[in-house]
């Protein structure tokens, strides 16, 4: 069995890509949770209460303390203190493309490790997009990258065209800000870049 760092709680394959980007090795856990929002309930509440749901029901999959830490992450869309969550259909998506073109918004990401503790950190960052006009919003749909995106959009993409300006975590718009995750295993003794060798001279 090949050997690895920490259990992921998380089907999303960006959130793997970008573990494997700075060498952390996972094993995924398939957990299911409901990510509805709860009445009232602040986005960044609501940001960290799923990313924790989602670390705790992978927890919850194991008789006894797992041999590794689990992880679960969650991001979000705002604008204008709205939530735009992963779109129904392709009405939907144009419509939040939309909502979006012209204007900054933030995404939310949290992330959530549990090892002997719970840690948790939350990354906050500014997207501002130009202007799209609605062929546009048509067209990206039809590239399928909007689906099963919050905000029906995906920087690592073809959206990057969209994006004027970013301030923050770019790993953290795409579903994973890399340097709070590093932080948060760093406390757990979860090291970086494994079976690197460092030129020491």
């Amino acid at each position: 069995m090949e050997p690895f760092d920490i259990y992921l709680a998380s089907a999303s394959p960006r959130r793997r890509e970008l573990l494997g980007q700075i060498g952390v090795r996972y094993r995924l856990l398939d957990v299911a949770i409901s990510e509805t929002r709860l009445d009232n309930e602040a986005p960044e509440a609501y940001v960290r209460r799923v990313a924790r749901d989602k670390a705790r029901a992978g927890l919850m999959l194991f008789d006894e303390k797992p041999s590794q830490p689990v992880l679960g992450a969650d991001t979000v869309i705002v604008i204008d203190d709205e939530v735009l969550g992963k779109p129904r259909d392709q009405a939907d998506a144009i419509a939040m493309l939309q909502r979006l073109s012209g204007k900054t918004h933030q995404v939310l990401s949290s992330v959530t490790l549990i090892d002997h503790e719970e840690y948790e950190a939350l990354n906050i960052s500014q997207v501002t997009f130009r202007e799209l006009n609605r062929t546009e919003c048509e067209r990206y749909w039809q590239t399928g990258e909007s689906q099963g995106k919050a905000g029906a959009y995906a920087i690592q993409g073809y959206a990057a065209a969209f994006i004027r300006e970013l301030q923050g975590s770019y790993s953290g718009v795409m579903g994973l800000p890399l340097y709070e995750t590093a932080q948060l295993l760093q406390q757990t003794g979860v090291g970086l870049f494994p079976d690197q060798e460092w030129d020491q001279e």
